[in-house]
């Protein structure tokens, strides 16, 4: 049984993209943990759906920039890079000119 899990084949993973993920999910939630308010919108108000999204871009980024790979294919789909720096790119565009 250990042999069928271990012929599988795996890519490399490409670091210069899992940093990139790790450095762009840590200052958005570090924002959001000590500095909430910087992510209200023009009248004072959050958007939830918004925040929402921005928090599994940043989900998105720790998981690809750890390293880790989830085996399921909606978790491998919702964490991976394509998804999560996008959600990171509003998140930052949210925090500086909204």
């Amino acid at each position: 049984m250990t042999e069928i899990a271990m012929t599988t084949k795996q890519r490399k993973p490409n670091k210069f993209a899992m940093a990139i993920s790790f450095l762009m999910a840590l200052p958005l939630a570090a924002v959001l943990l000590i500095h909430p308010g910087a992510m209200l919108d023009a009248n004072g108000h959050y958007n939830h759906s918004a925040l929402m999204m921005v928090m599994i871009g940043i989900s998105g980024g720790f998981i690809h920039g750890v390293g880790f790979l989830p085996q399921f294919w909606l978790w491998k789909w919702l964490f991976s890079p394509y998804v999560a720096w996008p959600l990171m790119l509003w998140g930052y565009y949210t925090w500086f000119f909204s």
